[in-house]
């Protein structure tokens, strides 16, 4: 078993890939204001508790959410302790001085309150729609995780690669107000993405959808031993999986399922996976990465994971497809008020 990382707190969060949702009629709600009612789900998460608010970036119908950084200044405005940030941004298809600057000038509105976690880009929308190849998909993020790495030391910065044009000396602004833009590296199973974290001293964001969540923990282990061979010490390690919070067991079970099932049949056939069962979903729930219950036991699943990965922070991915918004809302109230408590307990910090 893991241990968990003595010096840093216990971090709780959620995040939201701005899914469309449903209004208290049932009917489905516009594009525009489903993001708009993610300014509310944040102000919300604050209120409850929460220690962070992500909104990850997608280019889809059923996930139109393709500048979360606009709405968490929204929700900055409205929120004053909350961290706030990307889960994740597609820093592939993206340019990393505009990257930068975005949550540079978030961190300003927010006073200090900013964060992005960068991904190479499970999701591949962006690419086709930005002019990239996938082909070229690991050269992109490397060359870009380079640069941004570089911007980070808020100097001028010379830098040259074959994903962009070089810059020569050049300061990027606006500076920000810890001198460093706080920045993790989500990843999913890939060893050599682990390791490359380690190497640049970011922190890491382990994305768990589906299996035992124990078996990642070689790669926090793998972890540990990188930032320590490259002199880093000691560095933070998330938990980032989907689920849901009702009072009870069976209500939350039967909320999340219509849309569980939904969601993965569509993608399972867009992969040439067979269809999704019941069985399959229940399952998931009791060993696997599905943190669906009520307060009692989504917390003790979160502490047992926690605890199996070596983890100090946990991140829950809120809502999956169209559900409505008075359901989304009161999980993030009873993960801030009742999970969250519970994990701290367990794990005797906060």
């Amino acid at each position: 078993m893991a241990n968990i990382l003595g010096q840093y707190p216990i971090v709780i969060g959620v995040d939201s890939f701005g899914d469309v949702t449903r209004g208290s009629d049932g009917e489905l709600l516009s594009q525009p204001r489903s993001i708009h009612s993610l300014v509310r789900e944040g102000v919300v998460a604050e209120e409850s508790g929460l220690d962070f608010f992500g909104l990850g970036e997608h280019h889809v119908e059923e996930m139109p959410l393709s500048a979360p950084d606009i709405v968490l200044a929204a929700i900055a405005a409205q929120t004053s302790r909350m961290r706030l940030g990307s889960a994740v941004t597609v820093l592939s298809s993206d340019d990393p001085v505009r990257v930068f600057q975005r949550y540079a000038t978030l961190d300003a509105v927010s006073q200090g309150r900013a964060e992005v976690i960068l991904g190479r880009g499970s999701s591949k929308e962006s690419f086709p729609l930005f002019g990239f190849d996938l082909e070229d998909y690991d050269r992109l993020f490397e060359e870009k995780l380079e640069l941004f790495s570089r911007l980070r030391s808020e100097k001028p910065v010379t830098w040259s690669g074959t994903t962009r044009p070089a810059l020569d000396g050049l300061e990027v602004f606006p500076r920000t107000t810890a001198g460093a833009l706080p920045t993790w590296i989500g990843v999913g199973g890939n060893p050599a993405s682990v390791v490359r974290a380690a190497q640049y001293g970011f922190p890491l964001m382990l994305a768990v959808i589906g299996g035992n969540p124990a078996r990642f923990a070689k790669l926090s282990e793998l972890y540990r031993q990188a930032t320590a061979e490259a002199g880093f010490g000691e560095l933070p390690i998330g938990l980032h999986s989907t689920g849901h919070v009702a009072a009870t067991d069976e209500q939350a079970i039967e909320e999340y399922w219509p849309t569980y099932e939904t969601f993965q049949l569509e993608a399972r056939y867009e992969r040439g996976f067979p269809p999704i069962t019941r069985k399959f979903y229940e399952k998931e729930i009791a060993v696997g990465s599905l943190y669906v219950g009520s307060p009692e036991t989504v917390a003790r699943r979160i502490v047992r994971s926690m605890k199996a990965l070596g983890v100090n922070r946990f991140d829950l991915k809120y809502g999956l497809g169209p559900m409505p918004n008075d359901v989304l809302l009161e999980n993030i109230r009873l993960f801030g008020t009742e999970v969250a408590p519970r994990v701290r307990e367990a794990l005797g910090r906060s």
